[in-house]
């Protein structure tokens, strides 16, 4: 009997000292050395990679944004704020239903097949807009000059970019409506527009609220 407590004593504290010294080391040790490997080496990237503009975090480059006027009575969607560079449809976003505390955007795809009637639909709808929004006086955007992006949203509905396709035909819109020449907003999409990942990685692609912000620094110099 004495050898049968004295096992389960020893056994127990055993297993007390292995749970301490895991906590320790799993929960305690690791976890600061992978932060301050992160922090050290990939301090942007650790930190959401987050956008600053004039002094105050605007935002993640991971995340896209709306760039949308405010709601107007009776109206149920908002309509794009022309000044600014858009980026792609966010159809796949959902709102938040049960935690009411918090107004939530819930991120998600639009699951619709490629045939899918209400689907196509949106890419129709989506393409009237584009071509009517983005022609202005002596520049007419044409169906065909409109890419996929601009009239798809993504698998999480919150890209942050877009092709330099569809920044390009949104040029002279946005520089008509701030009072800009559209050489100087052409070289602005220039030089925001990011190569492939190593060079094969991927496709060139616009980080909206970077080129976004670049843009407001732009007008604020005019």
């Amino acid at each position: 009997m004495n050898n049968s407590v004295s096992n389960t004593a020893r056994l127990l504290g055993a297993g007390l000292r292995a749970l301490l010294a895991l906590t320790l080391v799993t929960g305690v040790i690791y976890p600061l050395v992978v932060t301050g490997v992160a922090q050290g080496l990939f301090n942007d990237k650790a930190n959401g990679s987050e956008i600053s503009a004039q002094g105050k975090v605007v935002g993640s480059s991971l995340i896209g944004q709306a760039y949308n006027l405010p709601l107007k009575e009776g109206q149920e969607t908002p309509e794009p704020d022309l000044q600014w560079f858009q980026g792609r449809p966010q159809n796949g976003l959902g709102t938040n239903s049960v935690n009411t505390q918090y107004s939530l955007i819930l991120s998600g795809a639009t699951n619709r097949s490629g045939d899918n009637e209400e689907l196509v639909q949106w890419v129709k709808d989506a393409k009237t807009a584009v071509v009517k929004d983005n022609s202005v006086p002596g520049w007419t955007v044409q169906p065909s000059q409109v890419p996929a992006d601009a009239v798809t949203s993504s698998g999480s509905g919150l890209d942050p970019d877009i092709s330099p396709q569809y920044a390009d035909i949104q040029v002279h819109r946005v520089a008509e409506k701030n009072g800009l020449p559209v050489a100087e907003v052409q070289k602005l999409v220039e030089r925001n527009t990011e190569g492939r990942t190593l060079g094969f990685i991927g496709e060139p692609r616009v980080n909206v609220l970077e080129l976004n912000v670049a843009l407001k620094e732009l007008v604020a110099k005019n």
